[in-house]
């Protein structure tokens, strides 16, 4: 209500009120050309001073410039500018997993052996009075930093040492990593300021270069974001844009060659293969056609993994067996871009307000393979996650290689030298040198039939390496740890895989076999690969999450997900060898039950007396 009042305010003002033409006429004498920040009303009336500050009466760059905010959307000033018209989604921004961080941070000690699965700390202190739900907490502290000469335990580990220097550059207290396709800025801008692939300005201003790098595209905020605007953080860890898009980073070759005979250019500091995109995306969804405004900017609670603060789910847009859409999603909120039309599901893109009739499950037509997938076979719809059929293929990366130098200083994503701009204190180039200096490299890719396990809803989905930590220490050329592989505070192996939603969603499933016909698909690993023999201290492949008996080997950060048990492993198997005969067809195993007159769920036993009652009556016939 607040802000709403607030609002209206500004509006009224903006129109009774001339706008501080000398602010920006001054401003304009150098910046000629730039764009108006916003069309909406109020937005559109704002001077350059009103947002950034300055001197407005100065005509020299630096005096003009003295106490301005470069970036008045940064979380360090945000109270003073974006949050005094907009105070209820700032409030709730800053508890957000975009602001903590959270996931990241616990899923990283939990696998470093530094505490358990439950959130302790953020990138900064947070807190909630309030909070409402399951999974909503009270408080996070911020993350410890790492003294390499006082004991290793909890609250002094190289993980946070690691978090500090490399994984915190995707955060909206930060503006990242600089460089080619993750270019961006922090706070609101994060999202809201539209940044190129190659971080170079567009516009009209005259003031700035079109070859400086670090600008945004326009001087312009939009609440139109593309899915490259997302894809300047959302390309490591689960790399869920651009698989999205379709895309995987390579081995590193950089081929094939340009026409200049050079490597391939990079992005993200990498270079990518093409792969099957989203089946959304190739219909020209994007990131926010799904995503809402709670999934993004938060609900006000303070939760810990990702799963918990996303409210949208497959079924929310193609809804049930027993129902259709009811244009809602699963926290019972309108989707406002999801409306009913002539009998039919239809969704308008938010960008390009293209029109898209949304396939029901409830409708899907009989003795297709949907068909005998969802109806047939009852139980996968019970049981599985829509993606676990429908994501054809994952980004797998084994072997997370992690060398850290206690003798090199290096930049923290988390402490700031002190600026005489607060907005700008989490430039890259403004880090403080207190943590140490890190390499990071893996053993291997792949992307192909990803591993099957159960999640925290305990539905079967998509496993994938989360990463599977093996540490090196050195302080200069000296060693002082070599390939350590952590243990969890549960004993588990440190190694982790987790379950994920990968975002490579096709309309053609996988098929029956590379599920029930494959030992990597539960969860086995492939048999191939020998840890030893490349110089890694352990037993097992590290595609390998479990063994025969269902004993976990690799650790999972997600309370509650783990991988198929012993018996759920032969189920999976069994089926697989009707499949090599029989295929899919439902027909087949009405007939069998008919025939072998076994009615219960197949068990070892009952399995085993329906095939020796298929071959007795097949001897009868032939002899």
């Amino acid at each position: 209500m607040r802000q709403r009042m607030l609002f209206s305010l500004l509006v009224l003002l903006a129109l009774v009120i001339p706008a501080r033409s000398g602010a920006e006429e001054q401003c304009l004498g150098c910046h000629e050309g730039i764009e108006k920040i916003s069309e909406v009303p109020g937005m559109s009336q704002l001077s350059c001073t009103d947002c950034h500050r300055g001197d407005v009466e100065a005509t020299e760059e630096e005096a003009a410039h003295a106490g301005m905010f470069a970036n008045p959307s940064d979380l360090r000033v945000i109270d003073k500018t974006c949050g005094t018209c907009h105070p209820d989604e700032v409030e709730i921004l800053k508890k957000s997993l975009h602001a903590t961080s959270a996931g990241k941070i616990s899923g990283t000690r939990y696998a470093w052996g530094a505490q358990g699965r439950k959130a302790i700390y953020a990138n900064y202190a947070v807190r909630d009075d309030d909070p409402q739900g399951e999974f909503a907490v009270q408080s996070l502290k911020e993350l410890p930093s790492y003294d390499p000469a006082k004991p290793e335990g909890p609250d002094n580990t190289p993980a946070d040492d690691y978090l500090r220097n490399q994984c915190l550059r995707c955060h909206i207290w930060s503006d990242g990593h600089q460089r080619d396709g993750d270019y961006r800025a922090s706070g609101c801008a994060a999202c809201h300021v539209l940044y190129s692939d190659a971080g170079t300005y567009e516009g009209g201003d005259k003031a700035i270069p079109r070859d400086q790098k670090d600008r945004p595209r326009f001087h312009r905020i939009t609440s139109r974001i593309d899915e490259t605007q997302c894809l300047h953080c959302h390309n490591r860890g689960g790399r869920t844009g651009v698989s999205y898009i379709g895309t995987m980073e390579s081995d590193g070759y950089g081929t094939p060659w340009s026409e200049t005979g050079g490597k391939q250019g990079k992005l993200h500091g990498k270079n990518y293969n093409h792969l099957q995109a989203n089946v959304h995306y190739e219909k020209g969804m994007t990131c926010i056609d799904c995503h809402t405004k709670r999934d993004i900017h938060g609900d006000g609670n303070i939760y810990t993994k990702r799963e918990q603060a996303v409210e949208i789910e497959c079924e929310d847009c193609h809804g049930t067996l027993e129902k259709r859409s009811e244009l809602k999603t699963s926290w019972g909120n309108k989707l406002d871009n999801l409306k009913e039309r002539d009998g039919k599901v239809i969704l308008t893109g938010k960008l390009d307000g293209k029109t898209h009739v949304v396939p029901q499950i409830a409708e899907i037509e009989f003795g297709t393979e949907g068909h005998i997938a969802m109806v047939a076979i009852g139980a996968h719809l019970k049981k599985l996650e829509c993606y676990a059929c429908h994501a054809t293929w994952a980004p797998q990366c084994y072997g997370c290689h992690a060398k850290q130098d206690i003798g090199k200083k290096s930049g923290d994503w988390l402490n700031a030298k002190p600026a005489d701009d607060p907005s700008v204190a989490s430039h890259k180039g403004n880090r403080a040198q207190s943590a140490f200096d890190w390499q990071e490299s893996r053993s291997y890719l792949r992307w192909e039939t990803p591993t099957l396990g159960i999640n925290t809803e305990g539905k079967v989905s998509p496993f994938i390496p989360g990463c599977q930590v093996i540490y090196t220490r050195m302080d200069g050329e000296k060693n002082l740890e070599h390939n350590r592989i952590f243990t969890t505070v549960d004993g588990t192996n440190g190694l982790g895989t987790n379950p994920i939603q990968p975002h490579t969603t096709t309309k053609k499933a996988r098929s029956c076999a590379d599920c029930h016909m494959s030992r990597k698909a539960i969860g086995l690993g492939s048999g191939y690969y020998l840890p030893r023999a490349n110089g890694l201290d352990i037993d097992f492949e590290l595609e390998r999450i479990v063994d025969e008996k269902g004993n976990q080997i690799q650790q999972t950060a997600h309370e509650g997900a783990r991988p198929f048990t012993m018996g759920e492993q032969q189920r999976i198997l069994r089926s697989g060898t009707c499949i090599a005969c029989h295929g899919s067809d439902p027909a087949i195993w009405k007939k069998t039950r008919e025939k072998t007159g076994v009615k219960a769920a197949p068990t070892d036993k009952l399995h085993q007396q329906g095939i020796e009652r298929i071959l007795e009556k097949a001897g009868k016939i032939l002899f």
